[in-house]
């Protein structure tokens, strides 16, 4: 069965051909896609400050740049979050990996506010198509694994987050600091292209009807199932919080940890920035059990938010970095656990709407929060709405600990 055929939503054909790849290579392949994309989308965290002494930029102009990819993921996971449903799992992440190669272009030649902007919304909407469809390809991998599915795509996706700054800072040492980064990851990601487009593609789980094989693709009304409600929506509060604390850390934090530190190092201040979202990944490798993991991950991850502040103000980088780890694992065993939760309630010929639906909200947190703090930043100076954005996120987590711990935790159903 050829992409073109998935793209036109045709069944397969009797005589299948391509690489008929073992279950690992397809592990593989679901999670080096979304892991690329988000290295790529994440390389800029380091070079923001080049960008803002080169174009003249604020702190509102760059948090702006950010939410772009922010807003543009978030409305592609809207409207197509579901296609991989009807179109196959190998087609959407072969569309996602060419829209990050078109964004990751424009953003590294970008001359402008509006091309910075322009970059970053492709490469939004491409980890959008491929973040349903990797999750779902993953869960369908492992069926009587669904954890570690979990643990998967949660591994991929924060280990990509994290690993972009790292890389783009240590990259930016070579000539042309913003755009080498850039081609040395076109390079690598483009060669994911030859065996996703090799690969033999399984069955798409709902082909449409032949007559109307488009209104497949057509808008959906986030909608969740009864059974799966209540853990959808602790999943989405606790990824929304834990995400505003990433993006914060993926966006102005560079220009904070630089102060803090008094360094001006684009490797430690990219290590930095990813650090919390490491730990995070670090953390899925890890078994945490029982009712109460969520409750005191969220409360490691409120403390450790308000002690980022603290070591801002007593200028303290070893404070800086335990916290910034200590953030990334409550955060991550909090998220995982509710993660899995809904994961294991959702049917899975909804499995990719359902939890696209979940990163929606998760997303906006990454969006909303920072440009209120770019707004705040632009006010009243970067340090004071820092002090007080980790006082608002630090606190919101204590409380949703305190709530969870009084509803009796979260029992575990897979």
């Amino acid at each position: 069965m050829t992409v073109f055929s998935e793209l036109r939503m045709r069944p397969a054909t009797a005589a299948a051909t391509g690489w008929n790849a073992s279950t690992t290579a397809r592990l593989v392949m679901a999670g080096a896609v979304i892991f690329m994309l988000l290295v790529g989308a994440n390389l800029a965290t380091p070079l923001y400050p080049l960008l803002q002494a080169r174009m003249g930029l604020g702190s509102l102009e760059i948090t702006g740049a950010f939410a772009s990819y922010v807003l543009a993921l978030v409305a592609t996971l809207l409207l197509a979050g579901h296609w991989s449903d009807h179109i196959g799992r190998r087609a959407a992440l072969l569309v996602a990996v060419l829209t990050g190669l078109a964004g990751g272009w424009i953003f590294s030649e970008a001359q402008t506010l509006a091309a910075l902007c322009a970059g970053r919304a492709l490469q939004g909407a491409a980890v959008a198509l491929a973040t349903g469809a990797s999750a779902a390809a993953l869960r369908e991998l492992l069926p009587s694994r669904p954890e570690w599915a979990s643990r998967f795509t949660l591994l991929a996706s924060s280990g990509g987050v994290a690993a972009g700054p790292v890389i783009g800072g240590v990259l930016s040492l070579l000539p042309g600091a913003t755009t080498a980064p850039y081609y040395v990851h076109s390079a690598l990601l483009a060669a994911l292209l030859v065996p996703l487009y090799l690969i033999r593609a399984r069955p798409a789980i709902t082909l449409p009807a032949h007559s109307r094989p488009l209104h497949a693709l057509a808008p959906r009304r986030p909608s969740v199932s009864q059974q799966a409600r209540g853990a959808f929506w602790l999943a989405s509060g606790v990824g929304f919080l834990s995400f505003a604390v990433f993006g914060f850390c993926l966006s102005l934090a560079p220009g904070y940890f630089a102060q803090v530190l008094d360094t001006q190092s684009r490797p430690l201040v990219g290590m930095l920035a990813g650090l919390p979202l490491g730990a995070s990944a670090l953390s899925q490798l890890m078994s945490v059990r029982g009712r109460f993991a969520v409750p005191a991950g969220l409360a490691v991850l409120g403390v450790s938010v308000l002690l980022l502040g603290a070591a801002g103000t007593w200028h303290s980088p070893v404070l800086l970095v335990a916290a910034a780890a200590a953030a990334g694992l409550g955060q991550g065993v909090a998220f995982r656990t509710v993660f899995n939760e809904v994961a294991g309630k959702v049917e899975p010929a909804r499995h990719a709407q359902i939890i696209s639906t979940v990163y929606v909200i998760t997303y906006l947190g990454s969006a909303v929060p920072v440009l209120g703090l770019g707004m705040a930043g632009s006010i009243f100076g970067t340090t004071t709405a820092v002090q007080g954005f980790v006082l608002v996120c630090g606190a919101a987590a204590l409380v949703l600990s305190a709530a969870v711990t009084l509803a009796g935790g979260v029992r575990r159903t897979c």
